[in-house]
Formats: C-alpha cells, sequence, structure tokens
C-alpha cells in the first residue's frame, strides 16, 4: 500500500485534468467496497464527475480550516449517503483527511461508516444520512444561518432520483421557494435506478423539470458525466443565485459509469465486485494519483 498526496482544489483547474482526478476517484470506489465485500458502486461511480468538479473546481472550501460551521465557506450535504465511498475520495484527495485512510472503509473502528456520520468527527461531514429525503432540509438550514450571519457563501446539496420518492423532500422545496432561500444549489442524481429497480417502475416521478418549476425552484439540466458540461452548469447555477430563487440542477448520469459491466442496470446499487470483477473494473480506470 503506498500514501498519496491530496491534490490541491483551484478554480482554474482543467477539464483534462478534472477528468483524471475523476478517474482515480473512480478506481477509490472500486477499491473501497472491494475492500470490505460491502457498499454502494453504482450511484458512486455514477457521481464521480459531479464530486470531482465540485470539490476540486467549484465549492469555495479550505480543508485546513474545517469546522462544523463552515463560516465564510461553501457548503455541501450528501442527502443521498449509501454513495459514501464517491465522497469519501474526494474529501481525501481534497485534503480533508490522509488518502490512506480510505483502505479502512466499511471496517470495526473505522470513521469511514458505510453512511456518513458525525459521531466520529470526520472532516468534511456536517450531517448523518442514513435516512433519505433529510438534505434538503438541512441544506435549507444552513442556507438560512448563511443569511443571518451575513454570510455571501453558498450551500450545496445532492439528491438521488429514488429519493425524491421521500415526502420531505417536497415540503423543503416548498418551503425554500417560499421562503427566498436563494444561497442554495441543490443536484439531483437522475440516473433512473434505485435499489429495486428502474425508478419509472417502482414509483415514476413524472415530468421532475416541470415539477420543480411549479415550486417554485430555478432548474436546469445537465449531462452529469460530461465534465465540462457540469463546470458550465455549476457556472450558470451560480450565476443565478441570489435572485430570489433556489437552483435545482437535474442531472443525467449513468450508475456505475466508467465500468462497463456495472452500467446500464440497478444490479450494482448495493454489491461489491469479487476479486476478478475488481480487476476487470480497475483495468479499465487510470491510475493518475496513485492508488492508498
Amino acid at each position: 500500500m503506498t500514501s498519496s498526496p491530496s491534490v490541491a482544489t483551484s478554480p482554474e483547474t482543467t477539464v483534462s485534468e478534472l477528468q483524471r482526478i475523476a478517474s482515480q476517484v473512480r478506481r477509490d470506489i472500486v477499491r473501497q467496497v472491494h475492500g470490505c465485500q460491502s457498499g454502494h458502486p453504482g450511484g458512486s461511480l455514477g457521481c464521480a464527475d459531479y464530486f470531482t468538479a465540485l470539490y476540486f473546481h467549484v465549492l469555495r472550501h479550505d480543508p485546513a480550516k474545517w469546522d462544523m460551521d463552515g463560516k465564510d465557506q461553501d457548503l455541501f450535504f450528501l442527502s443521498n449517503g449509501h454513495i459514501s465511498p464517491v465522497w469519501y475520495s474526494v474529501l481525501a484527495r481534497s485534503g480533508y483527511f490522509p488518502v490512506k485512510e480510505l483502505a479502512t472503509f466499511r471496517k470495526i473502528n473505522s470513521r469511514l461508516q458505510g453512511i456518513p456520520t458525525t459521531h466520529e468527527g470526520l472532516p468534511g461531514v456536517r450531517m448523518a444520512s442514513g435516512s433519505l429525503g433529510q438534505g434538503l432540509s438541512v441544506g435549507i438550514g444552513a442556507a438560512l444561518a448563511k443569511k443571518l450571519n451575513g454570510d455571501d457563501k453558498l450551500v450545496f446539496t445532492l439528491h438521488g432520483d429514488g429519493e425524491l420518492q421521500e415526502g420531505q423532500i417536497w415540503e423543503a422545496a416548498m418551503y425554500a421557494a417560499g421562503n427566498k432561500v436563494d444561497n442554495l444549489i441543490s443536484t439531483v442524481d437522475y440516473n433512473g435506478r434505485q435499489i429495486d429497480g428502474d425508478v419509472d417502475d417502482v414509483l415514476p416521478l413524472g415530468d421532475l423539470k416541470a415539477k420543480w418549476l411549479a415550486f417554485g425552484w430555478d432548474v436546469l439540466e445537465t449531462n452529469g458525466n460530461d465534465m465540462d458540461a457540469l463546470l458550465k452548469t455549476f457556472a450558470t447555477a451560480k450565476s443565478r443565485t441570489g435572485k430570489g430563487k433556489p437552483v435545482m440542477i437535474l442531472m443525467r448520469t449513468e450508475m456505475g459509469q466508467g465500468v462497463d459491466f456495472m452500467m446500464n442496470s440497478h444490479a450494482w446499487h448495493g454489491i461489491a465486485p469479487n476479486d476478478e470483477q475488481r480487476a476487470s473494473a480497475l483495468s479499465q480506470l487510470e491510475e493518475t494519483l496513485g492508488d492508498y
């Protein structure tokens, strides 16, 4: 096992540099889930580009100044907490904790629980997200706190499309628009799949864009597996903050993106690859920053 350094974050990071980081993040995901034979690789792989763009280009944050309050820094809340492997990877790679700690994922006494928690004090994590549907409410609270404190930084949240079947999401959506929480940028990972199958087969979401517009949000759409498109969408989203409406990004992704046998199916929502599958997956993903 080698110890790999973290990567400096910068708003000047290029698309090609971000793509290289995302490849390493995908390797981290596969290795974490294989290492403990448990976890959720599908959605994590699909969101690797989003997290890479967010943490290495978009967020105004300083891992060295981490605290729970996050004053004068952009904040991020992961609502669909089961995709923790991708979040842990970018947190480590951007300097919140040692990269080698990724090897402890889901193991006894590890800070890297399968679902992110706060009781272990893991830097970067400000809420436990095991119960789906709660992250938007927390994000709204944080955004309102920033307004009250005269803090001009933004709050970002991420949600799964299957998570939108939770009623609390829509109560929060109504509240955010009704109270002009316009320092909030939320994103839905719109991959069309959840643990039991295709979202349309479990409980169809209908026209999501029309729904969010009807709830009073400013809505953008993007390809979450196209780094250039993501950066442009984030830039547009940030330009639309402070104008009286919260911003929603509907982000189309492919579950298992980057690993051919995990794509186009919900089957890899929550199972781990065996040794042969691990080798196959890693052969498709370039090692760019050094494995932990």
